[in-house]
């Protein structure tokens, strides 16, 4: 069996090494518009699931991972801040509040689509500007969903963090992707199965 990534995060990509089975990598191509209305959760599970599907179709026989991820303030998404200033406005709203993160993940293999939605709750500390100005010159987090990378020192704004998957905040719940992975065959205990040639 071949193992495929459907992604261009290098983070998703670093995640999925942990889990020590070889696999490739091929970006999707999916429009990640909102639809009009579309539920936050149910976006994340689309995408995830559209990015997979997608990249399957052009690799049959593959088993493919596709995985999405879209924060929550106040019931509203939340994207990627893409500048200093989109980042600093973000995490003064954030300030003493709580953001939700939905990180769907998608893995089929052509036929069959397994989906789940992994949600981590985060509520950061009451931050000063000073706080913030220092992070965000430290990490530069502008394309990072709601400006906190809690794989660095974005941990660090945080008062606590609630999840089931401890590695669902950086984008690819691991936990929950060997479970689904297992379904398909494939054991990271037991990589043996996996296809390494090109």
């Amino acid at each position: 069996m071949r193992l495929i990534l459907a992604s261009s995060s290098p983070y998703r990509r670093q995640m999925l090494m942990r889990l020590g089975l070889p696999f490739d990598v091929q970006p999707p191509s999916v429009d990640e518009t909102p639809g009009p209305d579309e539920d936050p959760a149910a976006l994340a599970l689309r995408l995830a699931r559209g990015k997979a599907l997608e990249v399957a179709a052009r690799h049959p026989g593959a088993i493919v991972i596709g995985s999405d991820q879209v924060a929550v303030f106040e019931g509203q998404p939340v994207g990627k801040p893409g500048s200093h200033a989109g980042a600093c406005a973000q995490l003064r709203r954030f300030s003493g509040r709580s953001v939700v993160f939905h990180s769907a993940l998608c893995v089929t293999d052509g036929v069959a689509a397994h989906v789940e939605d992994v949600t981590t709750d985060c509520e950061f500390l009451t931050l000063s500007d000073a706080q913030i100005e220092h992070y965000l010159r430290t990490e530069r987090p502008y394309d990072t969903a709601g400006s906190a990378k809690a794989e660095g020192l974005g941990i660090a704004l945080m008062a606590r963090m609630r999840s089931d998957d401890p590695t669902a905040i950086i984008g690819l719940p691991l936990i929950a992707l060997a479970r689904m992975l297992r379904q398909f065959g494939l054991d990271p205990l037991r990589p043996a199965l996996i296809d390494t040639s090109p």
